[in-house]
C-alpha cells in the first residue's frame, strides 16, 4: 500500500475551502486526472478518471463527513482500491490549511513504478495547488452541503 500526504494554505475561510470540497461534481476544474464524478446521494459518488491515458471508473463512498473539519472516503468498486481523508485546520480567519491523506494500491507495473518515483504525490500536490487558485480566484464556495456523516 502507498501512501500520500500533502497540504497547502488558501487563502479563504474554514468554511469556504470545506464547502467548496463537499461540491464533488466541481473536482475536474481542479484535478486534473478527474473526468467527472456524478454524486448518487449523500455519502456515494461514482468517479470517471483518466491516470497516465487510462481511464477508470469507481464508486466511492464517504465515510466521515464533519462540517469544517474532515472529509473520510473509500473506494467501493471499480478499477481502482483507495481510501482518503481530507482535513480543514482554520488558520486564521481568512486563512486555512488543507490537507490531504491518501492511501492507495498500486495497480499494475507502471502505478507501481510511478509510486516508487513519487508520481502520485506530485499529482496530488498539483491537484491541491488547482484547488488554492480555483477557490481563492472564486472567492466564495459553489455550492455547501453541511450535513455530518459518523465514521
Amino acid at each position: 500500500m502507498s501512501q500520500i500526504i500533502e497540504t497547502i494554505d488558501v487563502d479563504v475561510p474554514v468554511r469556504t475551502a470545506y464547502n467548496q470540497w463537499t461540491q464533488f461534481e466541481s473536482f475536474p476544474h481542479f484535478l486534473d486526472e478527474v473526468e467527472s464524478i456524478t454524486q448518487k446521494d449523500d455519502t456515494h459518488t461514482r468517479w470517471k478518471v483518466k491516470v497516465g491515458g487510462v481511464e477508470r471508473e469507481f464508486d466511492a463512498e464517504i465515510t466521515e463527513q464533519h462540517p469544517d473539519e474532515r472529509v473520510a472516503w473509500k473506494s467501493t468498486g471499480g478499477d481502482t482500491h483507495h481510501a482518503g481523508v481530507v482535513t480543514f485546520h482554520k488558520l486564521s480567519d481568512n486563512e486555512t490549511r488543507v490537507t490531504v491523506q491518501i492511501d492507495w494500491e498500486p495497480e499494475g507495473l507502471l502505478e507501481k513504478a510511478g509510486s516508487l518515483i513519487g508520481v502520485g504525490k506530485h499529482a496530488v500536490k498539483k491537484d491541491l495547488e488547482n484547488f488554492k487558485k480555483f477557490i481563492e480566484s472564486q472567492g466564495t464556495e459553489t455550492g455547501a452541503w453541511r450535513g455530518d456523516v459518523e465514521a
